[in-house]
């Protein structure tokens, strides 16, 4: 006897490209609870069954987390962000700080080299943000500031390629950041962006990849501090 896969109705994937949309639009970021079922009911104007058909397929391609009593979560931002978190949740964090620095500095230096106007607009935003997150003393805040900022430097790079691989591992590299950064921020452990923005902005690409490569160091060596520790 041969098998057939069951088809999926085509509403479900109307559905299914609605909320995608709203994770990859940002409007629901990664970490943030989705609308509860009723909620997306009454705002899609479909069955029960049919959104919760759309989240099934949804959590099972790695973008949200469906947690029993909590709700649904954003985990990631397209499929292979989910399949990267999936694949390297486990992994050892230096080789992930490793990984890291390898991307950034090689960012930083396209960033230096390429850089419009309003990247410089938007990476003193993102700087400003980040600073105000590092004020309030709350780690998810900054971890998230911290993570877009860099993003921010990546995508000045202007090159899609290594933009969209950095972004698809982003759930990986902010699991990564929670675990450097710890229950609280530390004031000894603070690292001032402005430098490495500075670069970007004077077109000084060699000294963009030194900050950036200094970052990165700075990262892996209190990753291996806390690993000796634990």
């Amino acid at each position: 006897m041969s098998l057939t896969s069951p088809r999926r109705s085509a509403l479900a994937d109307q559905v299914i490209d609605q909320l995608r949309n709203e994770i990859t639009s940002g409007a629901w970021p990664v970490g943030s609870r989705i609308p509860t079922e009723p909620e997306l009911v009454e705002q899609l104007g479909v069955a029960r069954n049919t959104v919760r058909e759309a989240i099934r397929a949804l959590a099972h391609n790695g973008l949200l987390d469906i947690r029993q009593g909590s709700g649904t979560y954003v985990v990631a931002t397209s499929e292979l962000a989910g399949v990267m978190h999936r694949r390297f949740a486990d992994a050892d964090p230096r080789h992930v700080a490793e990984l890291r620095g390898a991307l950034e500095t090689a960012a930083a230096r396209m960033a230096a080299e390429r850089r419009t106007p309003a990247d410089l607009r938007r990476l003193d935003a993102l700087l400003t943000t980040r600073e105000a997150a590092w004020r309030t003393g709350e780690v998810e805040r900054f971890v998230e500031a911290d993570a877009t900022f860099h993003l921010g430097i990546v995508k000045a790079s202007h090159n899609e390629v290594l933009t969209g691989l950095y972004a698809d591992l982003g759930t990986v590299l902010r699991t990564f950041l929670r675990h450097d950064v710890g229950d609280q921020l530390d004031p000894e452990s603070y690292m001032d962006h402005a430098r490495l923005l500075t670069a970007v902005r004077e077109r000084d690409a060699e000294r963009a990849e030194r900050e950036a490569a200094a970052h990165t160091r700075t990262c892996r060596a209190f990753t291996a501090a806390r690993a000796g520790a634990s």
